[in-house]
C-alpha cells in the first residue's frame, strides 16, 4: 500500500437503484468481521446488528486458513477443504442454500422467485458456480463499494472486504454507504452491515490488516481498487502462478479517468463467449453435393456466420447428418448456407430438419501485470473519436503510481506545480520505454488527470463498478469473455465548458469537497439546487409551471409508452430528457438535449415479429408459439371467462342486450363460453375439477390434434399440389394419458386447483398426492372422440380471429342467450366466479405449473423440445433479464452527462450516447445524432421548436400572422377537432371569434386554471407554389 496515503472521492450516490427485489425476501443475516487476518474471528448473531458493534458474547476461535480453500474446474468446494469445515462454514452454506453432494461438492439449492431476472442472464450453471465462489475486494471507498454492492446483489458464497483505513469526510462524497457517523471508522467496518442487508444470501465479511499475498489462496477472484503497482505485480505474480490460478482484478477512479487490468491466468477457459441462446434455423432443402447447400424457410433470418459450428436433428432422408456432430459452415446467407461436408453418397433429402449452432469453448491467455505494463497489446476501445487516449491514459496511470510513491500524496486539485511535476514523471517513465514510446505526449489532458486525480466521483464508480463486477463473475463463472487486458476510459467532456480558477477548487469542508475538486465549486451549487424528478401522467398536478422550472428529467422506465410520454412533454416544454435502459448484460443511453439532439421518439426500433395467429394455435413450430397460446389459454380459462360470467350475473338484462347489439361471431363465441362454464363445465366439488382439467387435457392434446389431421392427413397436399406438411408445419401426434406420467398428473393438478379457485371450492389435502391424484384422475370416464367433416380450421397467416361469420348468428345468440338465463336460475344467489390474473412470481400459486404443462404437453404433440417451469416463466411471462452490472454502468453513464446538462454551455460534440454489452465487453461511445433542420424562406426550425403567440387572437388574426410569414393556413385543428378549414364556407364566419373560444365550443376543450396557453396544429402551404409546409406547433399564451 501507499505510504501516507490520503484516499479521496466525490459525488453522492444512493442504493435504490440496484436493490431491486431483493430487500423484499431477505434471509436472516450472518455476518463476519476479520479485524485483522491473523486475529481472532469474531461472528455477529443473526440478529439485526447496529453501527457494526461486535457482541462480544460471539467470539469464537480464529479463522482456519483452509476455510475458502477452492479448486478452479468448477469453482466448487474440494473435499479436503470439507475436512476442516467449521460449524460455521455449514451454518454459511445454509445461509446460501448449498447442500453437499455424494462428492463432497457443494451444490446451490437456487431461488428462482428472488434471482429469476438474473437467471435469465446468467443460467442455473453460472448461478451455482457464483453461489459456490469467494471473492476479496481491497480498497472501500467509492469504487471499491460499488464492485462489492454488485457482487452482494449477484449472489457470491462470500465476499471479504479489506481496508486499512478509516473514513474521513471526503470519503463521504463516493461511497453512499458512508454517514457524517461513521468517521473515524475503519471503511471495510463501516460498510459491512449495509452491504449485508443487500443479500443476507451471502457471506460479508471484513479484512482491516495488512494482507499478505498468500491470504488470496483463499478465494477464486481478487480484486483490488488502491494498491500501488509494486504491490499489485507482487500480488498478480502470485495469482497467475497459483494452481489454481486466481483471476487478478486492478481497477482504479482517479477523477473522470478510469481504468481496469484483468489477470485471469496462463489459460482461462471461457465456455460462453457472449450469453446469446444458439441460433437455429427450420430446413426446407439439402443437395446431394460437394460442398452441400442446405436451404432453410424464409421464417426468419438466419443469424449464422462463415466458420460457425452447427449440428442437425430430425432430418428425414438424409439421416447421416443426425450423428450429433458438429460441422463448419460457409458462405452464410440469410436463408442459406454451404456445409463443408461431401453428401454426394448421403441419403437423398426427404423433409425436416433443425440446424443448431454450437458455441465452442475460448481458451485466453493472460499476461502477467509485469510484462502488460511494458507490452500492453491491443486496448479495448469505447470511444474511436479518442482512439489515441488509450495509451496516454496507460502512461497516466503508471505516472500517478510514481508520483505517490515518491510524494506520499495525490497531487493537489488545482495544483500547477504538482500537475508539471506529475507530467515530467509522465515524460520520464515514457522516455525509459524504448522503441515503444509514445511520440507525442498531450500535456493539457495529463494537467487535467493530476488535478482531479485525488477524487473518485461516484458516476465514475458506478461505470468501473459496473464493468469489474461483471468481469469477477466472469472470473468465478467461465460465462462471458473476460476484459483482455486493459481498459481505460476518460469524461473530459463532462467538465465545466469554462475555465475554472484555482479557488474554485478549494474544499468547503463538506461531503462533496471531491467532486468539488473536479468541477470546482459553481457546478456544485447548481447539482444541489437541481430539480431532477420524473413525472407520471398526472397532469393537474404537475401542471406547466412544474415543468417549466425543471432543470432535467431523468428516465428510469421499464416501458417505450412511458418513455414516449416523458419525450413529448420535454420535447414540448424543451428540457433536457437522460434517458437509459438494460437488458441483461447490455445498457444504453440517450442524451435528448433541446435543439442539439434528436429526441427519443424520432427513431424508433422496429417492432417484435408476432407469430401468426394460426400458427400458434394449429401450427406451432418452436417452443414460443407453444408458450404464448398457453398464456392466451390461461388467460381465457381463468380470467376473461370469469369476468364474463359475472359481468353476464351482475346485470343479465344488460348483458344480453349488448350481445344481440353486437350480432357477430365474437359475441356468439363469448355467449359459448359463458354458457358452458356455467352449465356443462359448472364445477361444485373438487373433484369436478379434477373431471374437468382430465377432459381439458383430452381436447387439448388429443381431440383437437386428431381432429386436425383428420382434416389435413400427413399425406395433404396445398393447392398447388405442394405438401401442407412441410416445413415450417409439423406433423403432431395426440397424446394418450397415463397416471403414470407425472407431467401428465401435475397437468391434471395445476389446472384443477386453479379451475377450484375459480369456483371458491376447497383443495382438499389429498389433491397434492400425486398417487391419490392419479387414482382420482383414473376414476373419469372420457368419452371417445370421433372427428368431424366439414370442420374449418384457419390456415391463412393474415388471418386476425379464429372465429368464423354465420348468416344465423343473430338466431343462435338468441338461443344462447335463453339457455344462458334458464342456466342462471340454478345458480345459488349472490353467486359470483373469481377471476384469476396471471402472476409469474410466485411458484406457489400453480400459475406458471399449469402455462408450463400446456406449453410442454402442446410441445410434445408436435415433437418440439419441452422447457423447465423457469425457461417458461422467462418466455410466457415476458421477463426482462435485469443484473446490478449493467445497471449500475448506466446510472454512471447518465450522472456524466448531467454534470454537462446542469453546467450548461456544452456543444453537442461534448454529449454522448452509449451502447454497452458487458457479456462481450463491447463499448460503443458516440455523439448524439443532430435533430432535423427544416428551412423556409429565410426561417429554420426543428421538432425543438415551437411557435408562440401572447395575447388572445382571434381566427382572423392568426390567419393574417401565418400571411406576415409567407404561409397560407388551410387547416387548423386542435385535438381530433377542425376549427378551420379553408374548403368549409360556413368557417369564414368565425373570422372575429378568438381562437380560444373555437376550442371550447367545437373541440370541447377545458382550460383548468393553472393553464396559461392553448395549443393548435396547423397546416400551411407556400401562398406562391402552393407546397405544404410543415410548422411547429402552435402555442396561444391567452392569459
Amino acid at each position: 500500500m501507499y505510504a501516507n496515503t490520503v484516499a479521496k472521492e466525490g459525488d453522492r450516490g444512493g442504493t435504490e437503484r440496484d436493490k431491486e427485489e431483493e430487500e423484499d425476501q431477505l434471509r436472516p443475516p450472518l455476518i463476519r468481521f476479520f479485524p485483522d487476518p491473523s486475529g481472532p474471528l469474531y461472528m455477529i448473531s443473526r440478529k439485526r446488528a447496529v453501527e457494526g458493534q461486535i457482541d462480544d458474547d460471539q467470539a469464537a476461535a480464529p479463522a482456519d486458513d483452509t476455510l475458502l480453500k477452492k479448486t478452479r474446474g468448477d469453482c466448487l468446494i474440494s473435499s479436503a477443504a470439507l475436512e476442516g469445515t467449521s460449524a460455521m462454514e455449514e451454518e454459511n452454506n445454509q445461509a446460501n442454500g448449498m447442500e453437499v453432494d455424494e462428492g463432497g461438492r457443494k451444490q446451490a439449492d437456487i431461488d428462482e422467485d428472488l434471482h429469476s431476472r438474473q437467471l435469465a442472464v446468467y443460467g442455473r450453471e453460472t448461478m451455482r458456480r457464483l453461489f459456490a465462489s469467494n471473492v476479496l475486494v481491497s480498497g472501500l471507498q467509492g469504487l471499491g463499494a460499488e464492485i462489492a454492492k454488485n457482487l452482494v446483489l449477484a449472489g457470491v458464497k462470500s465476499i471479504t472486504l479489506h481496508d486499512e483505513g478509516n473514513v474521513e469526510l471526503w470519503d463521504l462524497s463516493s461511497n453512499f454507504f458512508f454517514s457524517k457517523e461513521d468517521i473515524g471508522k475503519n471503511r471495510a467496518l463501516a460498510c459491512v452491515l449495509k452491504l449485508q442487508e443487500l443479500n443476507n444470501a451471502v457471506l460479508v465479511s471484513t479484512s482491516t490488516g495488512t494482507l499478505a499475498k498468500e491470504q488470496l489462496s483463499n478465494f477464486q477472484a481478487v480484486v483490488f481498487t488502491d494498491v500501488s503497482l509494486e504491490k499489485a505485480i507482487e500480488y498478480d505474480d502470485y495469482c497467475h502462478n497459483h494452481q489454481p490460478p486466481i483471476c487478478f482484478i486492478k481497477s482504479e477512479v482517479r477523477g473522470l479517468f478510469g481504468s481496469v487490468f484483468c489477470d485471469f491466468g496462463p489459460e482461462f477457459s471461457v465456455y460462453d463467449v457472449d450469453g446469446e441462446e444458439p441460433h437455429t434455423g427450420i430446413i426446407a432443402s439439402i443437395c446431394n453435393d460437394n460442398p452441400a447447400m442446405i436451404s432453410c424457410v424464409e421464417d426468419e433470418r438466419l443469424e449464422f456466420q462463415d466458420g460457425d459450428l452447427v449440428v442437425f436433428s430430425e432430418v428425414e432422408g438424409m439421416t447421416e447428418l443426425n450423428d450429433g456432430k458438429p460441422r463448419k459452415i460457409k458462405n452464410a446467407r440469410p436463408f442459406s448456407f454451404t456445409l463443408e461436408e461431401d453428401t454426394t453418397q448421403f441419403g437423398l433429402y426427404k423433409k425436416g430438419g433443425i440446424v443448431t449452432q454450437v458455441k465452442e469453448p475460448k481458451v485466453l491467455q493472460f499476461k502477467l501485470l509485469r510484462d502488460a505494463l511494458r507490452d500492453p497489446g491491443d486496448f479495448l476501445l469505447s470511444d474511436f473519436s479518442k482512439f489515441d487516449r488509450p495509451p496516454l491514459l496507460h502512461l497516466a496511470f503508471q505516472a500517478l503510481d510514481k508520483f505517490r510513491h515518491d510524494m506520499g500524496r495525490f497531487p493537489g486539485a488545482g495544483s500547477e506545480d504538482d500537475a508539471q511535476r506529475f507530467i515530467d514523471f509522465a515524460v520520464n517513465i515514457n522516455e525509459s520505454l524504448g522503441d515503444g514510446k509514445l511520440e507525442e505526449i498531450n500535456k493539457k489532458i495529463l494537467q487535467h488527470f493530476a488535478y482531479g486525480s485525488q477524487a473518485v466521483l461516484n458516476p465514475m464508480a458506478a461505470i468501473f463498478g459496473g464493468i469489474v463486477g461483471q468481469e469477477v463473475v466472469k472470473a468465478c463463472s467461465g460465462k462471458f469473455h473476460p476484459l483482455f487486458q486493459f481498459f481505460y476510459f476518460d469524461s473530459l467532456e463532462s467538465l465545466p465548458a469554462e475555465a475554472l480558477e484555482a479557488s474554485d477548487f478549494k474544499p468547503l469542508n463538506c461531503r462533496y469537497d471531491a467532486q468539488i475538486s473536479v468541477f470546482g465549486s459553481k457546478l456544485q451549487k447548481k447539482l444541489e439546487d437541481a430539480k431532477n424528478r420524473a413525472s407520471p401522467e398526472t397532469e393537474n398536478v404537475f401542471d406547466d409551471g412544474f415543468w417549466e422550472s425543471l432543470d432535467a428529467v431523468i428516465n428510469a422506465l421499464d416501458n417505450v409508452t412511458a418513455r414516449m410520454y416523458m419525450d413529448g412533454r420535454c420535447l414540448y416544454f424543451q428540457k433536457p430528457l437522460l434517458e437509459s435502459g438494460t437488458l441483461g448484460a447490455k445498457c444504453n443511453t440517450q442524451m435528448v438535449i433541446p435543439h442539439l439532439t434528436e429526441n427519443y421518439g424520432a427513431s424508433r426500433d422496429p417492432p417484435e415479429k408476432q407469430a401468426p395467429m394460426c400458427t400458434v394455435h394449429s401450427f406451432p413450430h418452436n417452443i414460443d408459439h407453444c408458450l404464448t397460446w398457453a398464456r392466451s389459454e390461461f388467460e381465457g380459462l381463468l380470467e376473461k371467462t370469469p369476468n364474463e360470467v359475472n359481468t353476464f350475473l351482475t346485470n343479465p338484462n344488460a348483458y344480453a342486450a349488448s350481445m344481440r347489439n353486437a350480432g357477430d361471431a365474437q359475441a356468439r363465441n363469448l355467449l359459448e363460453r359463458v354458457l358452458e362454464c356455467l352449465d356443462m363445465d359448472r364445477c361444485d366439488t373438487f373433484q369436478d375439477c379434477v373431471c374437468w382439467a382430465r377432459f381439458k387435457f383430452e381436447d387439448y392434446f388429443s381431440n383437437r390434434v386428431k381432429q386436425l389431421t383428420f382434416t389435413f392427413p400427413e399425406d395433404a397436399a396445398t393447392s398447388t399440389g405442394a405438401p401442407f406438411w412441410s416445413a415450417p408445419k409439423r406433423f403432431p401426434r395426440p397424446l394418450q394419458f397415463s397416471s403414470s406420467d407425472p407431467s401428465h398428473v401435475h397437468f391434471v393438478l395445476s389446472a384443477s386447483i386453479l379451475r377450484a379457485e375459480t369456483f371458491g371450492i376447497v383443495v382438499p389435502e389429498w389433491a397434492k398426492n400425486p398417487k391419490k391424484l392419479g387414482d382420482a384422475v383414473d376414476k373419469v370416464l372420457v368419452p371417445d372422440f370421433q372427428p368431424k367433416t366439414g370442420v374449418q380450421i384457419v390456415t391463412d397467416e393474415k388471418a386476425t380471429s379464429l372465429s368464423t361469420a354465420s348468416i344465423d348468428d343473430a338466431a343462435v345468440i338468441n338461443d344462447l342467450i335463453a339457455k344462458l338465463e334458464e342456466c342462471a336460475k340454478k345458480l345459488s344467489p349472490g353467486f359470483r366466479m373469481n377471476p384469476i390474473q396471471f402472476e409469474k412470481d410466485d411458484d406457489a400459486n400453480y400459475h406458471m405449473d399449469l402455462i408450463a404443462g400446456l406449453a410442454n404437453m402442446r410441445a410434445r404433440n408436435y415433437g418440439i423440445q419441452e422447457v423447465d417451469k423457469l425457461k417458461a416463466k422467462f418466455i410466457a411471462g415476458r421477463i426482462i433479464p435485469a443484473i446490478a452490472t449493467s445497471t449500475a454502468m448506466a446510472t454512471g453513464l447518465v450522472c456524466l452527462e448531467l454534470y454537462k446538462v446542469l453546467a450548461g454551455g456544452h456543444k453537442l460534440e461534448d454529449y454522448r450516447n452509449t451502447f454497452a454489452n458487458l457479456a462481450l465487453p463491447l463499448f460503443s461511445i458516440a455523439e448524439p445524432v443532430p435533430p432535423k433542420m427544416i428551412k423556409y424562406r429565410d426561417m429554420s426550425w426543428t421538432v425543438w421548436d415551437r411557435w408562440i403567440i401572447h395575447g388572445n387572437l382571434t381566427l382572423g388574426e392568426l390567419l393574417r400572422w401565418l400571411k406576415d410569414k409567407g404561409l397560407s393556413a388551410y387547416s387548423i385543428s386542435s385535438g381530433t377537432s377542425l376549427l378551420y378549414n379553408s374548403l368549409f364556407p360556413r368557417h369564414r364566419d368565425r373570422m372575429d371569434r378568438k381562437v380560444v373560444d373555437l376550442m371550447k365550443e367545437f373541440a370541447k376543450v377545458e382550460v383548468p386554471p393553472y393553464r396559461r396557453h392553448l395549443d393548435i396544429v396547423v397546416a400551411c402551404e407556400d401562398e406562391e407554389d402552393g407546397e405544404d409546409v410543415d410548422i411547429p406547433l402552435i402555442s396561444i399564451y391567452f392569459r
